[in-house]
C-alpha cells in the first residue's frame, strides 16, 4: 500500500447519520432544553443541512490508541493553563505587550483530518491561532503571541510539530506514527 494517499475532493451522496445527529445535538444544545419536539426539528434540520451542504469524505486509516489520546488531552489541559496564565501576566504587566510572529510549520503528514486537528488544538490555546492553512500544501501559518527573536519562532514551530506529533501518536497508523517521531530518535 502507498504510504502517502492522495486526498479526495469529491462529495459524499445521501444520507449522513453521524453528521445528522451532530447537528441535530447541537440543535438541542442552543435551545438549551430537551424535549421532543427540539429533538425532531434538529434531526429535521441537520437532514436538510447535510443535503443541501454535504461533507466531502475524510480518508482516516488510522486507529484510537487509547493512552496516546488521554497524554494528547491531557497535555492541551496543561498547555491550556500554562497559556492562559502567560496571557494575563502579559496583560498585568506594566510594560506594552512587544508584538508577535507569524511561523510557516510544514507538518509531515498529509491527512486533512490530522491538519485540522491540529490547527484546532493550536488556536485553542490563548497566545496562538492559525492564521492561514494550505491543504494540499500541509502547511500551516501560526502567529505567535509575545514572540520576537528568531529562537522564539523556532520554539513555536517545534510546539506545532510536537502538537502533531501527539495528535498522530493518539489516532495514526504505524506508518504515520513512525514518520512523526522519525526525528525524536537519534
Amino acid at each position: 500500500m502507498d504510504a502517502e494517499v492522495q486526498p479526495t475532493t469529491g462529495r459524499r451522496g445521501g444520507w449522513q447519520p453521524r453528521a445528522i445527529i451532530a447537528l441535530a445535538l447541537t440543535w438541542v444544545l442552543l435551545w438549551d432544553k430537551v424535549s421532543l419536539g427540539n429533538i425532531i426539528n434538529g434531526l429535521i434540520i441537520g437532514a436538510v443541512v447535510t443535503q443541501i451542504f454535504p461533507l466531502p469524505s475524510i480518508q482516516y486509516f488510522g486507529r484510537v490508541h487509547p493512552w496516546r489520546l488521554t497524554l494528547l488531552l491531557g497535555r492541551f489541559l496543561v498547555d491550556l493553563v500554562v497559556a492562559a496564565v502567560e496571557i494575563v501576566v502579559a496583560t498585568l504587566s506594566p510594560r506594552p505587550s512587544r508584538g508577535g510572529s507569524i511561523v510557516e510549520v510544514q507538518l509531515r503528514t498529509r491527512s486533512e483530518l490530522y491538519m485540522t486537528i491540529v490547527s484546532a488544538l493550536v488556536s485553542l490555546v490563548p497566545g496562538s491561532i492559525v492564521v492561514e492553512a494550505r491543504r494540499r500544501a500541509g502547511i500551516l501559518y501560526v502567529h505567535g503571541f509575545h514572540i520576537t527573536s528568531p529562537e522564539g519562532l523556532e520554539e513555536l514551530r517545534q510546539d506545532v510539530l510536537d502538537v502533531e506529533t501527539r495528535v498522530v501518536r493518539a489516532l495514526g497508523t504505524a506508518e504515520e506514527i513512525s514518520l512523526c517521531t522519525r526525528e525524536e530518535t537519534p
